[in-house]
């Protein structure tokens, strides 16, 4: 029903300088449609955030494509930490693309929606409800950390948790808008990065992230 307007959208993000092809091949899979409320489906394939409830939004298919792609996934199996499941569109896509996803959502009735669409939809990703600033120790270190709400600091929790060779992807500002970093990190204490202005996400909340 919505294969054309995938395309389109497809087309679009390739335009706007998506060179990835496993992403394209992935934004061009999984149904947007899926992770929002039927009276937006028609927005679904436009290139767009739109409101999941909660003062959260899934994200505009551009970032979780740019974002995405800065993650560098060239492998099956690599082991992707995501902050903040939202809608699980983010890691429906990581999925699509045979990551290894742990994805961490702090408003528990987000958390039991985005799991119970990632069992009806036959997509396995590890998720817990908790605080994403402080990352998933139990199973670091992680070949890639993607954060998907906007930070004050880069939390140390996550900087820890990610692999020698691994890359963070992550918006830190205010409240209003954001630059989003690359983190690679080089060695156990030396990181290099790049960053990449400007970006809107919803606020991180949590120990290392806005308080409320």
């Amino acid at each position: 029903m919505f294969r054309v307007q995938r395309e389109e959208l497809v087309d679009e993000i390739t335009r706007k300088g998506i060179t990835d092809l496993a992403v394209i091949k992935a934004i061009g899979i999984v149904p947007r449609e899926k992770f929002i409320e039927k009276t937006m489906h028609h927005m679904a394939y436009k290139d767009v955030a739109l409101p999941i409830g909660y003062d959260q939004t899934i994200s505009q298919p551009y970032t979780v494509a740019f974002m995405t792609q800065l993650l560098n996934i060239k492998k099956p199996g690599m082991k992707i930490l995501e902050i903040g499941t939202g809608s699980g569109y983010q890691a429906a896509v990581l999925f699509e693309m045979q990551a290894d996803v742990y994805s961490i959502e702090r408003n528990v009735d987000l958390h039991h929606r985005a799991t119970k669409l990632f069992d009806k939809l036959g997509i396995r990703v590890h998720a817990k409800f908790g605080d994403g600033t402080i990352g998933w120790k139990e199973f670091a270190p992680f070949d890639g950390i993607i954060v998907t709400a906007g930070s004050p600091v880069i939390p140390k929790n996550l900087k820890e948790q990610l692999a020698v060779g691994g890359r963070m992807v992550i918006p830190v500002g205010d409240r209003k808008s954001q630059k989003l970093y690359l983190l690679k990190k080089v060695s156990e204490n030396e990181f290099e990065s790049e960053v990449i202005p400007e970006f809107t996400f919803v606020p991180l909340i949590g120990r290392e992230g806005w308080k409320r």
